[in-house]
């Protein structure tokens, strides 16, 4: 019961906090964490001890699963490599650097040990970076944070995981971290995209909304238990699999079912990720009473902490700016108009046909169909398109030293450090400061890399809004819809009413474009044809929505934003429709 009572509070306590934070203009987080600090120091208060397992299997899975869904994922593809560097390699570097300093300067801490605790440090963390979103940073600095801070945790975890197992054995193997890893990821992708797939397809099938969301909140966990089962990485069969669901979303769920998810997961993640910072003030105090109990003072497990953090963001500067030059030679060498001319070329062959070419000596070549040579030559214009919108969107978002000093000092340390650090087995000797210092990096990294990022945000002045080019985005992009709408109402083609009965010919001719805006008291006796006439066409709109998804000419955020307007029109069409038939 008391449990209960603690819980009940909690979520009462993130909510209000969350409130005030947004009318003060403060990041909630942060309030969170001095809240729980507060409470944490009454005498009067027993905070009870909060397994390490629950954060680890219970909260981080939906947490990270909820971040993936929403993550963009046109603009993860294309930043993917840099993405994997931050989240791979960064962390083993860190790790190693971290894992000699601390073998040299903590008594009883050997290089393996060292390691583990270096592991636990390195992530980033998805929630923190959640801070930088609110800032009005520039889409690509945050979706490089945000798969940063999804993928690192598998890097950090199996790490952690390897170097325990040295501890206990005596001896550090490199080979085997780097095939635990490789296997770890491995497993995770696979079942985790697996898994992902196979419930989609399950919740389009089942339609019903509530009973889908039922479903959903499921996913996490059971991508995360088969694949730490066999010891892969859990959080990245979460993520995959948010990834996966993110995207089939659009395709099979219905308008009810993306608003239900948008809504639900939006809660579980205000809930959950308070909830973590609200245990992070009030574990401060039991922990701090232990380093003292052993050592008779945390001044030493102090100033390594705060050292570790000093490496921790040199050493993040030094790969960043190793990023961002290999970033410019990249783009050095791009050449348009090598894909220009290419995609010239398949125009001409689209008028004029595949060109005969000689098959080698002693083998016939076969002669595609015609079916086939349209299916090849539409798949090469499709990767060119793809291209080319590539190309456009490195240049016209490309990363300088202003947005590198942002990802240096966005990448803090949150929730993934504090669960990691409290695995450490008890009996391992130095736990206790162990802990101390990786929730010293933890704390400080947040309070002071999160209260003053917004202030190098505005002298780096990378806040200024984007409101024109994303208007005339969308302006495009409606522009695409309605042309689809004009000519879908101009033949008839793809148009039926729910009962797959086709429209009145007259009337699609008499509706042309004004299809959504009766202007004569002659459309009253088509009310219900129009209601379903508008149903169908913004059908049309979302197929062909999908559609030019597929070639990256248009961002994510217009994407979803389109398909949220026409998943709105739609309940509100059948709202008015399920009226009728009450009456």
């Amino acid at each position: 019961m008391d449990l209960l009572l603690v819980i009940l509070v909690g979520v009462v306590a993130v909510a209000v906090v969350t409130t005030l934070a947004q009318r003060l203009g403060v990041a909630g987080p942060l309030l969170l964490v001095a809240l729980g600090l507060a409470i944490g120091l009454m005498p009067f208060i027993d905070v009870p001890e909060i397994d390490p397992e629950w954060i680890l299997v219970g909260v981080l899975p939906p947490l990270l699963y909820a971040a993936a869904v929403r993550l963009p994922a046109i603009e993860f593809r294309r930043d993917f490599t840099p993405i994997t560097g931050l989240a791979v390699v960064l962390v083993v570097v860190t790790a190693l650097v971290l894992g000699l300093f601390f073998s040299l300067l903590l008594p009883g801490v050997g290089f393996a040990l060292g390691i583990a605790l270096g592991a636990i440090l390195s992530p980033t963390d998805a929630v923190a970076t959640g801070i930088a979103k609110r800032l009005g940073i520039a889409p690509r600095v945050v979706t490089m944070l945000e798969g940063e801070s999804l993928l690192n945790d598998a890097t950090a975890l199996v790490l952690l995981r390897t170097a325990l197992l040295a501890v206990a054995a005596g001896t550090f193997s490199f080979g085997s971290a780097v095939g635990a890893f490789a296997w770890a990821v491995f497993i995770a992708v696979t079942i985790g995209a697996v898994i992902g797939w196979l419930a989609m397809r399950l919740r389009s099938w089942v339609r019903n909304s509530p009973a889908s969301t039922a479903i959903g909140f499921t996913v996490p966990f059971v991508a995360y238990l088969p694949v730490e089962h066999l010891n892969g990485s859990g959080l990245v069969a979460a993520v995959v699999a948010g990834l996966v669901a993110g995207q089939g979303a659009q395709r099979w769920f219905t308008p009810e079912q993306r608003l239900s998810d948008e809504v639900n997961w939006r809660t579980v993640e205000l809930v959950l990720e308070g909830g973590i910072f609200l245990i992070m003030g009030l574990e401060l105090d039991q922990i701090v009473d232990a380093v003292i109990e052993r050592h008779e003072g945390i001044g030493l497990p102090t100033v390594l902490a705060f050292g570790a953090l000093g490496i921790i963001l040199l050493v993040r500067t030094c790969y960043v700016a190793f990023l961002l030059w290999a970033g410019r030679r990249c783009g050095q060498r791009a050449d348009r108009s090598r894909l220009e001319s290419f995609d010239a070329r398949l125009d001409q062959i689209a008028e004029e046909g595949w060109p005969e070419r000689p098959a080698p000596r002693g083998r016939l070549r076969k002669t595609p169909s015609p079916q086939q040579a349209e299916r090849r030559l539409t798949s090469m214009r499709g990767r060119v398109s793809r291209a080319l919108a590539d190309l456009d969107y490195y240049q016209s978002s490309p990363l300088g030293w202003k947005h590198g000093t942002v990802i240096v000092w966005a990448g803090m340390r949150g929730v993934v450090t504090l669960a990691a650090a409290q695995t450490i087995p008890r009996t391992v000797e130095s736990r206790p400061e162990l802990i101390y210092i990786a929730f010293v990096v933890a704390l400080v990294s947040l309070m002071l890399q999160g209260f003053t990022l917004p202030w190098v945000v505005r002298k780096l002045r990378l806040s200024e809004p984007a409101e024109a080019s994303d208007s005339d985005e969308r302006e495009r992009l409606d522009d695409e819809l309605r042309t689809a709408a004009a000519a879908a109402v101009a033949t008839g083609a793809h148009l039926a009413r729910r009962d797959g009965t086709p429209f009145d010919a007259e009337l699609l001719q008499r509706t042309g474009l004004r299809y959504a805006e009766p202007h004569s008291e002659d459309w009253s006796a088509h009310a219900r044809e129009l209601l379903e006439l508008q149903l169908a066409i913004i059908e049309v709109m979302r197929t062909r929505l999908i559609a030019v998804s597929a070639g990256g000419t248009f961002s994510t955020a217009a994407l979803r934003h389109r398909m949220a307007e026409l998943d709105a029109d739609q309940l509100s069409l059948e709202l008015r429709l399920r009226d009728d038939d009450d009456a």
